[in-house]
Formats: C-alpha cells, sequence, structure tokens
C-alpha cells in the first residue's frame, strides 16, 4: 500500500497579496485502487453514489473564478473523491453526520446502505488521508496570515435540487444559493458581499439545506483574522440531471464568485 499523499490534494498558489484561498473539497470522484477494495458497492453502483455525492464541476467553478478575479485567490483543491476521506467533517465523535454512517469515513451511502463492510477500522483512512489534508490546509492559512494579516477561507460547494435520504436537515428551503455561515468566523460584511455577488440566481438562502463553513481546527472559534463562508451552488444551475453542464451556468457562477473574491480580496 502506498503512503504518498502528495497527489491527494494540491495547492494552486494566488498573488502574494491575496487573503482569499478557494477550498474545494468535493469535487472528485478519484478513488485509489487499495480504498475501493474496502467498498462494497459494485462499480455500476458506486458509479451512481458517485454521482450523488460529487460536487461536479466546482473545481472548474473555482479554476474560472480564480482566472477572472482581478487579484487571482488561491485554490485547495482536493483530488480524490470524498469517499476517501470527507476532508471538512470532524474526525470525532462531534461530527452529527455520524448518526447516519458519513463522519469523516463514510460507512453508509446517500439513500443510507452500506457502503464499508459494519466494523471497518477507518482510522488507517484518517491517519493516510485526512491529516495531512488538514495540516496542509492548515499551512495555507497560516502563511496567509503571515503575508496579508488576515485569510478568508471560500468553501465551493454543490447540492442537488432535491434532497437525499442522507440529509439530517433535508426538510427547509433550497434556495439557489445557500451561503453556510459560522457565528465567529463569518462577519458581516463578508456575508453582505456574498449576497450582492450572487444576486442574480434567484435568491440566496442562509444555512439551509447546509449550514456551517470550514476553519482548520487550529483556528477554529480562536482566530478572529481568519473569515470563512460555504457557498452552496444548487446544481440545477448549471448541470443537467444527467451530469452535462446546462448552458453558460458554469461561466455565470465563476463570474459571480470572482466579483465576491474581489470585494473581499482589499
Amino acid at each position: 500500500m502506498t503512503t504518498d499523499t502528495s497527489a491527494a490534494f494540491r495547492l494552486h498558489p494566488g498573488a502574494p497579496g491575496s487573503p482569499v484561498i478557494l477550498h474545494v473539497p468535493h469535487s472528485s470522484r478519484a478513488i485509489p485502487a487499495d480504498v475501493r477494495a474496502g467498498i462494497v458497492l459494485d462499480d455500476p453502483a458506486l458509479a451512481v453514489e458517485l454521482d450523488h455525492i460529487t460536487d461536479a464541476y466546482t473545481a472548474e467553478i473555482a479554476t474560472r473564478a480564480a482566472e477572472t478575479a482581478p487579484v487571482t485567490p488561491w485554490r485547495f483543491v482536493n483530488r480524490l473523491s470524498r469517499l476517501v476521506v470527507d476532508p471538512e467533517r470532524f474526525p470525532d465523535e462531534r461530527e452529527e453526520m455520524l448518526a447516519v454512517g458519513m463522519g469523516a469515513v463514510y460507512t453508509r451511502t446517500t439513500h443510507r446502505e452500506e457502503l464499508r463492510p459494519a466494523g471497518t477500522d477507518v482510522q488507517p483512512l484518517i491517519e493516510r488521508y485526512f491529516h495531512p489534508y488538514a495540516e496542509a490546509m492548515t499551512a495555507a492559512v497560516a502563511e496567509r496570515l503571515d503575508a496579508v494579516g488576515r485569510a478568508v477561507v471560500l468553501d465551493v460547494h454543490s447540492y442537488p435540487a432535491k434532497a437525499l435520504p442522507y440529509e439530517l436537515h433535508g426538510d427547509g428551503p433550497r434556495p439557489p444559493i445557500c451561503l453556510g455561515t459560522d457565528a465567529f468566523h463569518t462577519p458581516a460584511p463578508l456575508l453582505d458581499a456574498a449576497r450582492r455577488a450572487f444576486a442574480g440566481f434567484g435568491g440566496t438562502g442562509l444555512d439551509t439545506p447546509f449550514a456551517g463553513t470550514y476553519v482548520p481546527l487550529r483556528y477554529y472559534g480562536k482566530e478572529p483574522r481568519v473569515g470563512a463562508l460555504m457557498v452552496e451552488i444548487r446544481r440545477d444551475l448549471y448541470m443537467s440531471e444527467r451530469g452535462e453542464p446546462l448552458g453558460q451556468g458554469l461561466e455565470t457562477l465563476a463570474v459571480a464568485l470572482a466579483e465576491l473574491v474581489e470585494r473581499i480580496s482589499h
């Protein structure tokens, strides 16, 4: 078994003076062969599960936004599927998604069926993938703090128009753009900038159907110079049910994200 995690994620450099890190954790479908061996789904069922769970094209949206923004943001991109590990979960009992078998390492599917065998030891995957990812993301934020005096993590996600069975809070509104916030790390000017940037997509919602945002644990609830906001894009804005890009959706979303980056870069 290889222990090399250098291909598991990548930090794409931005402008030296940019405080912004576009974080793209769920865009990949890649699963290493030895990790795939621990998943009980056959290949067709796994492909369907990846369709449900992958935030398709979010890496492309972030890339185009970075290329468009006057001050290039940094981009931290997960190059492996969240079915390997989900870097945004708490790696312990604090994680509420453990209730549906979807902690840092998923043991159940989006439809609450078996993904990994009962009793699977998830710790090796956490050690091999979760901790190196967290350490690298922490280092990226630390570098922005040292260089600019602040850091803003913009979490780029997507979600389906119809709730999936795994969702714990799926019975609420599903706006075109959901903005996930944190009481400590999402200041009012950041939230206002996001609402303005995404005003043209039919409405924004706050913390519904998904709440919160990603902050490295070293800084979580402690460092006010670290701002954070989650941008959840409803998938029917830019892709068909078959997974194909729709019209100019990707481009218009990238322009809006670039506008948000511009608003908070100065």
